[in-house]
């Protein structure tokens, strides 16, 4: 259970309107919440729901512990409704069931909610259908529309709802946020400087395989400083058996990609920028090793060697051409 106050440390500004307008009693009939995956827009709008049904709130804010509050938080509640694509879309029927329910009267409560999950993802039979109740809303009724791709809905539909938008979490707060989940800050280091998404971010974590390419990395950059002349042969014996897919060889030149951009915060003094955090000694015995502009440059080559894989390129040939150009100069 969340409060408003820890969703408004990822998405100030919406739970600010929110809260604005559950305390003013001027809750909009309805809601497109639009953002990227793990920005907390379900969560906001179940904590909707609760501070509309609530029977003993303080302010703007839910108990979480009358029947109301438990009877959401556990998807049980007769007067708020969850619908998500019936396979790939949201259907016509799916909706007409919806406006079916639009017209009862609520079962004890004083209204209805409903939360539509990929709104985006209706099929325009079925966006014409929700546009009635959006025409024609009952007071007592909220529709929360969820959404990944905004610019996939209806402009029709736009025009009837208060668009609120999540930004992604920044490094530092998903950081803090996996901390606080009891990942070492090793791994919670380097998970948040390769995505936004909590849930990405915990997913990664608990993959031996990334945990593994971080260490073939960490490998890869000892065989460079120290014996260089093994580095194809660590390449096609470790490197290439583990990234094997071309997502997996992705990821491999990004977590390669942050291991460079220590090496240039070592050079400029911004050690507490550092990602690699646990591997500073190597980090700055390797830095010892090159210049500033060495070190741009290897990066400059690392990121063309991603766009080359993005159009099919060998990834054999495209790992072997990287690492002799990392072994120059």
């Amino acid at each position: 259970m969340q409060t408003w106050e820890q969703l408004q440390e990822t998405q100030p500004n919406v739970v600010r309107m929110l809260k604005n307008s559950i305390l003013k009693n001027r809750i909009a009939h309805a809601y497109l919440f639009e953002g990227g995956r793990g920005t907390g827009k379900k969560a906001v709008g179940i904590q909707l729901a609760k501070s509309f049904f609530c029977i003993n709130k303080t302010g703007a804010e839910p108990c979480n512990s009358c029947i109301e509050c438990k009877r959401i938080e556990s998807g049980n509640h007769p007067d708020v409704h969850f619908l998500s694509p019936d396979g790939l879309s949201l259907k016509k029927e799916q909706i007409k069931d919806l406006q079916r329910e639009f017209s009862k009267k609520s079962v004890e409560s004083k209204g209805k909610i409903y939360l539509i999950e990929h709104a985006d993802k209706m099929t325009n039979q079925a966006a014409n259908s929700l546009l009635k109740f959006l025409e024609e809303p009952d007071g007592q009724t909220i529709a929360i529309l969820l959404t990944e791709q905004v610019q996939q809905i209806l402009p029709t539909i736009l025009s009837r709802c208060q668009i609120l938008n999540f930004q992604p979490l920044t490094a530092d707060l998903l950081l803090q946020k996996l901390l606080q989940q009891g990942v070492p800050a090793h791994l919670g280091k380097i998970v948040a400087s390769l995505t936004n998404n909590i849930n990405e971010a915990l997913a990664i974590i608990s993959d031996d395989w990334f945990a593994q390419a971080r260490n073939i990395v960490i490998q890869l950059n000892e065989v460079l400083l120290k014996r260089g002349h093994h580095a194809l042969l660590f390449l096609h014996e470790n490197w290439l058996s583990h990234f094997k897919e071309k997502e997996q060889l992705s990821v491999g030149l990004d977590l390669l990609l942050l291991w460079f951009k220590d090496l240039l915060y070592i050079q400029i003094g911004e050690e507490n920028s550092l990602i690699y955090i646990d591997q500073k000694e190597l980090l700055e015995a390797q830095s010892m090793r090159f210049s500033q502009k060495k070190i741009v440059d290897d990066l400059t080559v690392i990121l063309e060697a991603k766009k080359r894989l993005n159009a099919n390129v060998n990834p054999s040939l495209l790992m072997e051409q990287l690492i002799l150009k990392l072994q120059e100069g």
